[in-house]
């Protein structure tokens, strides 16, 4: 039986290599795709166990093989991007104003990703009692007590130093979880380095300027190679999601009530694009097979090659911020895992803590702490899980209902993903229509 899953998921393959080919066309050949992928795994979830993990462990070669590619390629893309767009800025003095606001609509976001959070629990009627708490949740929820450590002594300053570089090429590695903003701060010195040099010796400058050119063109074309086995890792990682899933009806209010808030979110990110110019629909458009990789990978860093290669090419934003968006989105002001999620926690939780939800105090300084924690949280790395860790501890509030949600946690952390990712290219096209009035190139 799992040689012959195994055949027809390669016929599958073929099939979607045959429509690429015919349409050109990488948001509808992602689109078919997602589908076929959820049909399949759920075809294939009445499999015997034995046969089902042998054969989603061979599917898993094409699926998580294609996350390791996008990984592989982050650091080097991040790295080399960053540098090549700094050398081409006619002012070192606008990076300050691209960090500050992308950070700022970011942060901003986010607040505004928790108040629908909050406001989602008080209409489902949402609360921590009564949950019931199988091995599993048991077993989470050690694991969740054991990394609530790692965050007790968590400060401000500290997280800040975090993001210092003491050594480069160790942060090229992925050594630590600020290991992305580091080689950001890196790349931006050796870029601000350059433009220094050119104003000394503009010679010496453009060499420079065209040394790093190449390599990003380099770089460039890894990515492209890397992007265009997009459709084959989404129905690959679909096919897992489908034929592993669990049993939602304990958790099912949950679960709706957080993909309605994260629907709602969408509509925000389209809001604000509205207010600044820019046509949502045509937005979602160019970003759709962007945001279908983030929803069925569950990795916003994943992303990263490309949340910076759509917006450069399919939105028309500057090359300096989209990458600084996407880097800085991947690991601060998450508007899914550490904006929605902590936030529709501790509402749950606070009826039981005697506070009542719907107060104005609590509100407000569920959404400071929420902004907070979600410009720390990339100092533990983690997610969603120590956002609601981090938020949860400041507030004083037990840490057990993170692990007994734990039944449901990867289906809605795709909803999650998905929004974080939207959130930084968000933050990416209207700060460069604010500071390089940029445009989509099909308006």
């Amino acid at each position: 039986m799992s040689l012959l899953t195994l055949i027809v998921f390669a016929l599958f393959l073929v099939a979607i290599w045959f429509f690429f080919k015919n349409t050109q066309k990488l948001g509808w050949t992602v689109l078919v795709a997602l589908v076929l992928g959820i049909i399949f795994g759920l075809v294939i979830q009445n499999l015997n166990s034995d046969s089902l993990s042998t054969t989603l462990n061979w599917i898993s070669i094409v699926g998580t093989g294609y996350v390791r590619l996008l990984q592989m390629i982050v650091m080097p893309l991040v790295f080399i991007s960053i540098l090549s767009a700094i050398t081409k800025i006619d002012q070192a003095s606008k990076l300050g104003r691209i960090s500050v606001s992308v950070l700022a609509i970011l942060l901003i976001t986010t607040a505004i990703s928790a108040l629908i959070g909050i406001l989602m629990v008080n209409v489902f009627h949402l609360t921590s009692e009564g949950l019931l708490a199988g091995s599993n949740e048991l077993a989470a929820q050690s694991r969740v007590t054991q990394r609530a450590a790692t965050v007790e002594n968590l400060t401000v300053p500290g997280i800040i130093l975090s993001f210092i570089p003491t050594n480069p090429f160790a942060d090229l590695t992925g050594a630590r979880p600020t290991s992305i903003i580091a080689v950001v701060i890196f790349s931006a010195f050796l870029g601000v380095a350059a433009l220094s040099l050119r104003k000394e010796n503009e010679d010496l400058g453009t060499r420079i300027t065209n040394g790093v050119e190449v390599l990003n063109k380099l770089i460039m074309r890894v990515v492209r190679f890397v992007i265009r086995l997009t459709p084959y890792g989404v129905f690959a990682l679909m096919i897992r999601m489908a034929a592993t899933s669990v049993n939602l009806l304990p958790l099912l209010n949950f679960l709706i009530a957080s993909y309605i808030a994260i629907f709602l979110m969408f509509i925000v990110h389209g809001i604000l694009l509205s207010v600044n110019k820019i046509n949502p629909f045509s937005y979602y458009k160019n970003v759709f097979p962007t945001l279908a990789f983030a929803f069925t990978s569950r990795s916003s860093a994943a992303s990263i090659p490309l949340n910076v290669q759509t917006q450069e090419e399919k939105l028309g934003n500057n090359s300096v911020i989209a990458n600084f968006s996407a880097t800085f989105g991947a690991t601060i002001g998450q508007n899914g895992c550490a904006g929605i999620y902590p936030a529709m926690l501790a509402t749950m939780i606070a009826p039981t803590m005697g506070i009542d939800p719907l107060s104005v105090s609590f509100i407000a300084s569920l959404i400071l702490i929420v902004a907070l924690a979600s410009f720390g949280i990339a100092g533990v790395g983690g997610g969603a899980t120590f956002a609601s860790i981090v938020v949860l501890s400041t507030l004083g509030f037990p840490l057990e209902l993170v692990g007994l949600l734990i039944s449901i946690e990867p289906i809605i952390d795709m909803g999650r993903t998905a929004l974080n990712v939207n959130g930084a290219m968000t933050a990416g096209t209207i700060s460069s229509k604010w500071i390089y009035k940029t445009k989509l190139p099909n308006n």
